[in-house]
């Protein structure tokens, strides 16, 4: 089942937790097992990365305490030995980080060094976009991490449904693109070509963290980009390479896109001004940063739409 929203604002910055919050919330009821957040804020002079130690239902057996503790010294020393300049390592939850740093080498070989501490894995990674996400709705995660003042221009959510996956924050949407910056995507249905798109991709190198076939999309859009494709050619070659009943939202540093394969069967609609555009799985998701009388729309078959700051 599962909900998927978006929202980019195109003339500036906007309150894009709280917003974001609201809309996850009013689709609950589409998946109440996780929520998750990719949030562009303002670009600053470094890189912002996302990541956890340990997992909301990781037991708290005798010793975790000295176990996170170890790992985030581990943290530190692996940022510093590998050349990373670290301006502050905030904690978010007992588990959870958000490390601001200055690194001029591969996002590859950094994430790869972060991630063999035991444990860890990084969520996102970029000069603007920030994953957050944790069990329970988008209350109880936007309440966790403080989102209700989170500024920016433009993000993408998802209330998640698990149904093929453990209900953890690693089988938690959004994806980031692995180890590509400022990418990341949502997504509601099913790929039917899953297995043979992840041993191709991971011949290439890419690593992945779960079992879901949106961190397929994720990647698979970021590698077309570094291929030199724009982001919407990307997506429409998605549409013929991907086989399955899918909609899928995919974010980068300036845009937001969306994508229906040729069945349409998934829902999604949008509303659209010159300054505004939001998009959800439900009309009652927009409704909730919209308090006013709309007209929607509702993408059509094997449509593919961008938009840009």
């Amino acid at each position: 089942m599962c909900g998927i929203a978006g929202i980019i604002h195109r003339d500036g910055p906007g309150d894009i937790g709280p917003e974001m919050t609201r809309m996850l919330q009013a689709m609950k009821h589409r998946g109440p097992d996780s929520t998750g957040f990719a949030l562009y804020g303002q670009p600053g002079d470094g890189l912002v990365m996302r990541l956890k130690l340990a997992d909301a239902n990781t037991p708290r057996d005798f010793g975790f305490a000295e176990r996170l503790e170890q790992h985030r010294m581990e943290l530190d020393a692996r940022l510093g030995k590998i050349g990373a300049t670290v301006d502050r390592v905030e904690g978010a939850t007992e588990y959870a980080y958000r490390v601001r740093l200055s690194y001029d080498g591969d996002l590859k070989a950094l994430t790869d060094y972060v991630e063999d501490i035991p444990d860890c894995e990084v969520l996102s990674l970029g000069s603007s976009l920030e994953i957050v996400k944790d069990l329970g709705d988008a209350e109880t995660v936007a309440r966790q991490y403080g989102l209700d003042s989170f500024r920016g221009t433009h993000a993408i959510g998802h209330a998640r449904m698990a149904t093929e996956s453990d209900v953890d924050i690693s089988g938690a949407h959004p994806y980031w693109a692995y180890p590509f910056s400022d990418v990341a995507v949502v997504h509601n249905g099913q790929l039917t070509n899953y297995h043979g798109w992840r041993r191709r991709l991971e011949r290439l190198g890419h690593r992945f963290q779960s079992e879901c076939d949106s961190e397929i999309i994720a990647v698979y859009i970021a590698e077309k980009r570094a291929e030199g494709l724009s982001l919407e050619t990307a997506m429409k070659q998605s549409l013929e390479d991907f086989d399955g009943v899918f909609t899928y939202a995919v974010v980068t540093g300036d845009s937001l896109g969306v994508a229906k394969d040729e069945m349409a069967a998934k829902p999604l609609v949008l509303y659209e001004t010159p300054s505004l555009v939001v998009l959800a799985s439900e009309e009652v998701a927009i409704r909730a940063v919209i308090d006013r009388e709309i007209d929607t729309v509702d993408p059509y078959e094997s449509e593919v739409l961008v938009w840009s700051r």
